[in-house]
């Protein structure tokens, strides 16, 4: 075998070899600081595999406790791939994350069925030295609270439609409770308020280190076209670099979302790739 799990006195290499690939190691990297090589009942615990080479580290591979995998692993020869596949025998799947390239060639080995699929598509990613970026005026930004959570949970219904991430509503909807209960009680959902009353939400979904990765940046359709995905998105990152962040990396879904995002001065870096499964499926089991 040339794959091992990690163990917790891997992590410091593990961070040294994914920070040099960090635009497409959020997800990872934010696991592993959070909640280290052990944890097996938090949803983003995650359990990782690592491949050596002769200079290290070359690769790790993660499933995480809530059934999303994610890939790291550059110029790798496709047995290790097949290993990998192997070594997920009975794990639960959600989806995958990662590299477009990357996530491709996990699809290949993994032997899903065309109906597993809801959503598969790359993505433009982008990163942004947040010294560049200049702080909309005039702002009011909060938290979210109990009384949002009915607001939230229409407005993430239909951020899961409007992304694909979902087809079937009545999932959305429970994913949706989950997420606007989640964001009531101290999140990373902030709210863009004008007049007194929310018009737009951004999140931060990983950090590490100095970095952060925007997620969730949503405007309800009565307010849209008036440029509040910017301006939210932007507030939200001049929080984030307040509290000491420096890099901001993001993925995005469309090209009027791309177009506010380079606006504030992200710049394309990459194609990033999402694949979310109908349900959950096991790994490995029969047909």
């Amino acid at each position: 075998m040339t794959l091992r799990e990690a163990l917790p006195e891997d992590i410091p290499a593990m961070a040294a070899f994914l920070m040099r690939h960090a635009e497409t190691s959020m997800f990872l990297m934010s696991n592993l600081a959070d909640h280290g090589t052990d944890e097996r009942v938090h949803p983003h615990g995650t359990r990782y595999w690592l491949h050596h080479g002769t200079a290290g580290i070359a690769a790790i591979f993660g499933a995480t406790n809530g059934g999303f995998l994610m890939v790291q692993a550059p110029d790798l020869p496709g047995a290790v791939w097949s290993e990998w596949a192997r070594a997920l025998a009975g794990h639960m799947m959600r989806g995958i994350t990662g590299d477009d390239i990357q996530v491709r060639r996990a699809l290949a080995v993994l032997g899903l069925k065309s109906g597993d699929v809801a959503s598969n598509h790359a993505e433009p990613l982008y990163r942004l030295d947040l010294d560049r970026l200049d702080a909309p005026e005039g702002v009011i930004m909060r938290a979210a609270g109990e009384a949002d959570r009915e607001m939230l949970t229409g407005w993430y219904v239909d951020y899961l439609i409007d992304t694909g991430l979902t087809r079937d509503r009545a999932r959305a909807g429970e994913e949706a409770a989950a997420r606007a209960l989640a964001a009531s009680r101290g999140g990373a959902e902030r709210l863009l308020v004008e007049d007194g009353r929310p018009v737009a939400a951004a999140s931060i979904n990983a950090r590490a280190g100095d970095m952060v990765q925007v997620g969730g940046v949503f405007v309800p359709a009565a307010e849209r076209n008036r440029g509040l995905g910017r301006r939210v998105t932007a507030a939200r990152l001049a929080e984030a670099r307040a509290a000491g962040a420096r890099v901001a990396i993001l993925f995005s879904n469309n090209d009027a979302a791309s177009r506010a995002y380079e606006a504030i001065g992200f710049r394309r870096v990459g194609d990033y790739r999402v694949c979310v499964l109908n349900r959950p499926i096991f790994l490995g089991a029969p047909a």
